[in-house]
């Protein structure tokens, strides 16, 4: 039996904080939302430096390259020691609403639609 080095891509994703959970990590990865080296991966498969690690969030794909692994979850501030965004500089400008990618932008302070605000927006989106 061979040893491996390296870190579960579940924990990984979870201790570098690009998921809230490390169950919402798993989630993603039996998904197939989770890519290293092309190829979906499973919760368990062990991630080491200088993996390539693709994130399909939707509506962006998210690159990685990972530079370290962390022993435990790091702080906000100390993410950057261990990936590196790759991630192309268009991918990250879809998730803002001035892109058109996402329907239903409502101004800030403008609260919930109303019932009848609600019926509009329904029925133009049919």
């Amino acid at each position: 039996m061979t040893t491996q080095t390296g870190e579960r891509i579940d924990k990984f994703l979870w201790t570098v904080r690009i998921f809230k959970s490390r169950s919402a990590a798993t989630e993603a990865c039996r998904k197939g939302r989770i890519m290293v080296a092309g190829q979906p991966v499973k919760p368990a498969h062990m991630v080491s430096e200088g993996s390539t690690i693709i994130v399909r969030k939707p509506p962006v794909t998210y690159t990685y390259l990972v530079t370290g692994l962390p022993r435990n979850r790091v702080g906000a501030k100390l993410v950057s020691e261990y990936i590196r965004d790759l991630t192309p500089e268009d991918e990250k400008n879809r998730i803002k609403p001035e892109s058109g990618q996402f329907f239903g932008y409502r101004p800030h302070g403008s609260g919930r639609p109303t019932k009848r605000e609600r019926r509009d927006i329904d029925s133009f989106l049919e």
